[in-house]
């Protein structure tokens, strides 16, 4: 893994730009959430593919795939920030969270299943929770049963976080916000029931809430269990993508005093609710899904300063 470079602020968000060869291109992410320091909450966002088949309309990730990352690739990502802060690999924080969330759609990657297994004892790390971020693709329905299984063996008692990414209860809207063959938002329910155990994290519903897309209560309340999922809200980001598709955000990324009748509607229907609002600077920094890569690959020049990872034997 050859990194190339490194953008951000080390006390709010690094983006790393890596290679590994025959011009596949990923990034990957360490971030803060001020002003909560490091020994308390550190995130670790990582690739799972080299881009993305899936193509949301509101992601760059999706710009140009070339292929699934083995388990040694996705665990180098780690390896790289884990020992770069860490050289004994003990991590002290609290909640130290390792999200695959960044390039990739992580169920269509089982290697991602097997990295899930080894992080697990690989560094003394614990408050580790590892987070899937996901569509839920149709015809990973083995992955999500192994998900399952491993949570409930090396993550459980809340160590655990599964997000689904819904944008919208218009199944319609959904296809076209996410033209990927997925489950439909019964389905989605009907896992949660499967998956979800006393002492678990709620599953979290995420909608990137744009302009002019529906998000009804009532359907919410119709179709999912308060007793296992949670929602949270957030603002479409300012990506290539979402600027080129006219995806505007509904939730005001800088107003965060601003109040939203769809929460106190989704509160009543029984639902644990949030909004969930970034620093804005992260948007100058370019730590949204894709953007760093999108921009390198229009470049198509080296960069200076780069740092080859070499992975070590471990134990």
């Amino acid at each position: 893994m050859n990194v190339l470079n490194i953008i951000g602020r080390d006390d709010l968000a690094k983006v790393y730009i890596a290679d590994f060869g025959c011009d596949k291109i990923i990034e990957f992410v360490e971030s803060l959430q001020p002003p909560i320091p490091r020994d308390e909450k550190w995130v670790l966002i990582v690739s799972t593919s080299f881009g993305c088949p899936v193509k949301c309309m509101m992601c760059d990730a999706g710009s140009d795939y070339k292929g699934k990352l083995t388990t040694s690739q996705i665990i180098a990502q780690i390896d790289y920030l884990v020992l770069n802060r860490y050289p004994d690999s003990k991590v002290p924080a609290k909640k130290f969270k390792i999200q695959f969330a960044r390039m990739g759609e992580p169920a269509l990657n089982p290697n991602v299943l097997e990295v899930l297994n080894k992080i697990h004892h690989r560094y003394d790390a614990p408050g580790i929770m590892p987070c899937i971020s996901t569509i839920a693709p149709s015809g990973a329905e083995r992955f999500f049963e192994d998900i399952i299984m491993i949570k409930n063996d090396k993550y459980s008692k809340g160590r655990f976080q599964l997000q689904f990414s819904i944008h919208t209860t218009d199944e319609k809207e959904r296809d076209r916000l996410i033209s990927f063959p997925k489950w439909t938002l019964p389905e989605i329910s009907e896992y949660g029931k499967r998956y979800y155990q006393n002492g678990d994290r709620k599953i979290t519903l995420n909608f990137a809430l744009a302009q002019g897309i529906p998000l009804d209560p009532q359907i919410m309340g119709e179709i999912f269990s308060p007793d296992n999922f949670m929602i949270k809200i957030t603002p479409v980001n300012p990506t290539c993508s979402a600027v080129e598709n006219g995806l505007q955000t509904y939730i005001s990324p800088t107003d965060t005093d601003r109040q939203y009748e769809i929460i106190d509607e989704l509160k009543e229907q029984g639902f644990e609710t949030l909004i969930s609002i970034g620093e804005n600077e992260e948007n100058l920094i370019g730590s949204n899904c894709g953007q760093y890569v999108t921009a390198y690959q229009k470049i198509k020049k080296v960069i200076p300063n780069s740092y080859t990872y070499v992975e070590k034997s471990r134990q």
